[in-house]
């Protein structure tokens, strides 16, 4: 929670003390600084605002979600034995990627560093997906850090069942902190929004791929619940499409050089059915 304070201290900071700087040569790259990081509050705002504007889709999609959770959650405690049979065969590069990549301090320095690679070669669409990676990581991490102080869910580690809830805390407690998943939100958020400069759906698929193992390895590892992960990944597409469709006004290039479409992400459940399809 502190190092998002601080984050968000840093960059709110440089962009109000920007228009202090007035070398013509630097004025290009810093005016573009500072714009993008006023597009990074204004992707967070954003996001967050989108519940008061959603309509009938919306609120079912946030059912199914709910739903979906709901019904992973029965079964928790069973999937965390299943796991048990078969977590020791994981390679232990997968385990340590998982757990690494998935942290904050990580995957700011890969998303800062797609956006300074962007900033400074004066490549609109890379600074557009940096900010993207940025407030969409700031977004959900800030949301998850909030959510897991009051709902307060054991972890699996703590050898209490997935049912025990310790709520309600202004500090974070250790091992009742499992709902939702940091790791599984921030990992996703990234494949999902570099995924987006790509028409190849096997590249997609693969980016997908690799961004849910940290959130698997998290299972795997008696940090989480599969329900956690499963509603981090999907809440993390939520946030990474608001985002996105914001910056669609704010910036000229748009991904792939095609014009945006409307894309519909929806979430199916029932008896025996749970996934999400994309419609385009």
């Amino acid at each position: 929670m502190r190092f998002f304070r601080y984050f968000a201290f840093i960059l709110l900071t440089t962009a109000m003390t920007g228009q202090e700087l007035h070398q013509e040569k630097e004025k290009n790259l810093w005016n573009n600084f500072t714009y993008d990081v006023g597009n990074m509050f204004g992707g967070v705002g954003y996001s967050y605002s989108r519940p008061f504007h959603w309509q009938g889709n919306d609120w079912a999609n946030f059912g199914y979600l709910t739903g979906g959770t709901l019904l992973l959650f029965t079964v928790d405690d069973e999937l965390n034995r299943w796991k048990n049979g078969f977590d020791q065969d994981v390679p232990d590069v997968i385990m340590d990627y998982g757990h690494e990549y998935g942290s904050p301090e990580n995957n700011y320095m890969l998303t800062g560093g797609v956006y300074l690679a962007g900033l400074f070669t004066k490549n609109e669409k890379l600074r557009r997906t940096g900010v993207l990676l940025i407030s969409s990581a700031t977004a959900g991490g800030f949301l998850q850090q909030v959510s897991k102080r009051i709902i307060g869910r054991a972890r699996p580690k703590s050898g209490a069942g997935s049912a025990t809830f310790d709520p309600f805390h202004l500090d974070r407690v250790y091992d009742y902190d499992s709902f939702p998943s940091g790791h599984a939100m921030l990992a996703f958020s990234n494949a999902y929004a570099i995924a987006k400069q790509f028409k190849s759906p096997w590249v997609k698929g693969g980016l997908y791929t690799v961004g849910m193992i940290p959130g698997l390895v998290r299972v795997l590892d008696d940090f989480h619940w599969f329900s956690d992960v499963a509603f981090s990944t999907v809440l993390s597409i939520f946030i990474v499409e608001s985002i996105d469709k914001y910056l669609d006004s704010k910036y000229d290039e748009k991904y792939n050089d095609q014009k945006p479409k409307n894309v519909s992400w929806n979430l199916s459940f029932g008896p025996n059915t749970l996934g999400v399809s994309l419609q385009f």
